[in-house]
């Protein structure tokens, strides 16, 4: 067993233990949560169109996971910009206003500002968090130093903890946390060439996050999406799926994209009408070389739906 997954296995571990038991997000509590509302704060895994469009295929449905859970709970979950309170927004970092791609979008922790600014949590609102995709890519993006992308993906998961907490202090009582996924398993981490540095940064944001927040148990539910899309990309066809190695879209962003050079496929700019030649984009696992298609975001809402109700 290599260091990277046995330091994973110690970290699961530790989650199946009574000390922190609540903290992992694990209990056997009938569910007795009627969510009044849900709030959302994040980057593009969790943006709805803030922008106009979504990082996977933009094909009308229900194909991303914040809305998936919402919709399984029979409510709706959308766009500040429409009116909603989902203030997720693709390309954001956690703390820095310089994006992934070197332009200028609201961080996580100002879009949680924004809304304690302007409103206050109720007694059944549910609130969706997650972030470090930005760090990840921007920090790669001026260094593939693997001391200097874990020290700062280390960093951006204490930074995503504080948000997590401010949440609670603020009055939050059901606040659902997302890891970042193992972006080494996604195909623009497969050809990096630095997979082993890229999972072994996940793995201290991720390692960060839950320490920062280990003691708001009864309030923060942590959905492991690095567990969970490790287990989809190994074995797709276990979920209904053929292809976790291609990509569907065909959508070539001369810009800079999603953060991983220029003239890359963005599935921001992806349709039913720009899909690979032959394509039966519901069962691929990815969109583009990072974000994932509406079967693989609905997979993991439907997972983190059913975490939810075990837990609350």
């Amino acid at each position: 067993m290599t260091g990277k997954w046995l330091r994973r296995a110690v970290l699961l571990a530790a989650c199946a233990s009574a000390a922190v038991l609540t903290a992992c997000g694990s209990s056997t509590i009938e569910s007795a949560l009627a969510p009044s509302r849900f709030i959302a704060f994040g980057d593009g895994l969790s943006d709805l169109g803030q922008s106009g469009s979504r990082y996977t295929v933009n094909d009308g449905t229900v194909n991303v996971w914040t809305q998936q859970v919402a919709t399984s709970y029979g409510l709706n979950l959308s766009t500040v910009s429409a009116g909603g309170k989902s203030y997720a927004r693709g390309h954001a970092r956690l703390i820095s206003t310089t994006d992934d791609v070197g332009g200028s979008t609201l961080s996580v922790k100002q879009q949680v500002d924004a809304f304690l600014a302007a409103d206050k949590f109720g007694g059944n609102d549910v609130v969706f968090i997650n972030g470090g995709l930005g760090d990840l890519l921007a920090q790669y993006a001026a260094s593939t130093d693997a001391t200097a992308l874990s020290n700062v993906m280390s960093q951006a998961g204490t930074d995503l903890g504080t948000q997590v907490r401010r949440l609670v202090t603020a009055g939050a009582k059901y606040v659902v946390v997302s890891g970042l996924y193992d972006v080494s398993k996604s195909p623009w981490g497969v050809a990096s060439g630095q997979a082993s540095n890229i999972s072994s940064a996940v793995l201290k944001f991720n390692s960060a996050l839950l320490l920062s927040i280990n003691d708001l148990g009864a309030n923060v539910l942590y959905i492991d999406a690095a567990y969970y899309y490790n287990l989809v990309i190994a074995s797709p066809s276990g979920y209904s799926l053929t292809d976790a190695t291609n990509i569907a879209c065909t959508s070539v962003d001369s810009g800079k994209g999603i953060g991983i050079g220029t003239s890359q496929v963005n599935a921001s700019l992806c349709t039913t009408s720009t899909l690979a030649s032959g394509v039966d984009y519901t069962k691929y696992t990815f969109a583009d070389k990072v974000y994932f298609t509406p079967a693989a975001q609905t997979l993991y809402g439907t997972y983190a739906y059913g975490r939810m109700k075990s837990r609350w």
